[in-house]
């Protein structure tokens, strides 16, 4: 059996950290820097904000989390709550307007059995799907082919934000 190798040297910066550098909240960190272009942060509101997720399932792959550090929804305040199902709304409206998706699939994963990568902060995943976005791809070879760079998505979302 041959070994096929999918390169991907963005991963690069992932997987050299220390478990000291993993250990730190990515949303944190991203919330707390002003580059928000370079961390894809995308909206930043009073009590919550969005990024795009770097390792995304389809382009435009949303992560919506609360500004304060909890790690499950029984730790959101009421406000909280609100606030981030408010602002889910209005990123799949944007995504609808922006990149024309024929649909959504919008959830939460609470800790790490359940899927959650960084179960420290809570957060909500909006992955915008297509017809035929699935292909042979994922199945034979679990590879998922993403058709446009970050850089690319963040700049045609915050363009549609402007609107």
């Amino acid at each position: 059996m041959v070994m096929e190798r999918l390169w991907a040297p963005w991963r690069a910066v992932y997987v050299t950290k220390s478990d000291a550098e993993k250990a730190e909240c990515i949303f944190c960190a991203k919330l707390n820097d002003p580059r928000d272009r370079e961390n894809h942060l995308l909206v930043r509101r009073e009590r919550c904000f969005v990024l795009l997720n770097i390792y995304p399932y389809n382009s435009g792959h949303l992560l919506v989390a609360p500004n304060r550090h909890v790690a499950d929804i029984t730790e959101l305040t009421p406000e909280e709550a609100l606030a981030l199902f408010q602002l889910t709304q209005e990123m799949v409206a944007l995504l609808r307007r922006v990149m024309k998706p024929h649909g959504f699939n919008v959830g939460i994963n609470l800790g790490r059995v359940a899927g959650a990568g960084y179960p420290g902060h809570f957060h909500i995943h909006i992955v915008p799907r297509w017809d035929g976005d699935t292909s042979f791809m994922p199945v034979v070879g679990d590879v998922k082919v993403i058709s446009e760079t970050l850089d690319q998505t963040y700049a045609k979302l915050k363009e549609g934000l402007e609107l």
